[in-house]
C-alpha cells in the first residue's frame, strides 16, 4: 500500500466464520494501517445477537457481510430469518456490505426497501458480465435503480475478474465506472482493490493506477472522497 501512497484499508471477511473475522480483528488491533474489519456473523442464526455484541465491544468492527452470490437459493438475500438479523446491525452503528451477481438486483432493490435507515455498500459494482462484444445494459438499469436509495454506497472493486471473453482494459471497464458514477455519484462510491482475489488478473498497483486514470476528470476534492474520505464516512472511522 505504501508505494501507493495508501495509508489505511478495511479488511473484508472472505469466510463464513466467526473464527476468521476474530482473526481480521486480531490483525487489525496490531495494525494501525488497517483501519476497519467488514466480517461474518450468523445473521440466520437465533445466537445472532450474542455474536454481535461481542465482536463489537472491538470498535474495528464496521460491517458485516454474507456471500451472497454462493447461496443455492436467488432469493436468499429476502428470507425472513435474513432480513431479521440484518435489523440488528443499525442499532450497533454497522453497515451491510452486499455481495452479490447482477441476477440479484431485482432482489437486492427489495431487500434494501426494507431497511431504510441502515447504510449499505455494493461491492464490486454488483459483478456485472463484462465483454467486449455488448455492455450489460440490463446491469446497468438495475444499479441506476438501486441507486436511487440514497443509503446505498457503491464500492468500485471487483471488475478486472468479472471480465469473461477478453484480456480487460481500462477502456473495456470505463462504461461500467461511469455508470455508477452517474448512479451514485463521487460521495457515494469508494475505491476498492477486492485484494487478494483481483491478483488473478492484475497487479495491486495496475489497479490502483486504473482507479485513478478513471476517475481524473473529477475535481481533486471529488476524487479524495472516493480514494478514501467516503470510506471513513460511511464506516464512522
Amino acid at each position: 500500500m505504501a508505494e501507493n501512497n495508501i495509508d489505511g484499508c478495511i479488511a473484508v471477511q472472505a469466510r463464513q466464520t466467526i473464527d476468521e473475522t476474530e482473526w481480521l480483528l486480531e490483525i487489525s488491533d496490531a495494525n494501525p494501517a488497517v483501519m476497519g474489519v467488514i466480517g461474518w456473523v450468523p445473521l440466520c442464526r437465533t445466537d445472532l445477537n450474542a455474536s454481535l455484541d461481542r465482536l463489537n465491544e472491538n470498535q474495528k468492527l464496521v460491517g458485516v457481510r454474507h456471500v451472497i452470490h454462493d447461496e443455492k437459493d436467488n432469493n436468499f438475500i429476502l428470507r425472513k430469518d435474513f432480513n431479521q438479523g440484518i435489523r440488528q446491525l443499525g442499532p450497533r452503528n454497522l453497515v451491510y456490505d452486499i455481495l452479490i451477481f447482477e441476477k440479484h438486483l431485482p432482489q437486492t432493490i427489495q431487500f434494501v426497501d426494507q431497511h431504510p435507515n441502515l447504510q449499505f455498500v455494493v461491492d464490486h459494482i454488483a459483478k456485472p458480465k463484462i465483454c467486449s462484444a455488448r455492455f450489460d445494459s440490463t446491469w446497468a438499469e438495475n444499479i441506476l435503480e438501486l441507486s436511487k436509495r440514497t443509503n446505498v454506497a457503491c464500492k468500485l472493486s471487483g471488475m478486472v475478474t468479472e471480465v469473461i471473453d477478453s484480456r480487460w482494459s481500462p477502456n473495456l471497464l470505463k462504461p461500467y465506472v461511469d455508470t455508477v458514477l452517474e448512479a451514485f455519484g463521487p460521495d457515494r462510491l469508494i475505491a476498492g482493490s477486492d485484494w487478494p482475489v483481483c491478483l488473478l488478473r492484475a497487479e495491486y498497483t495496475r489497479w490502483h493506477q486504473t482507479i485513478l486514470s478513471m476517475t481524473e476528470s473529477l475535481s481533486e476534492y471529488e476524487q479524495s472522497n472516493i480514494l478514501g474520505q467516503n470510506a471513513c464516512r460511511i464506516y464512522n472511522i
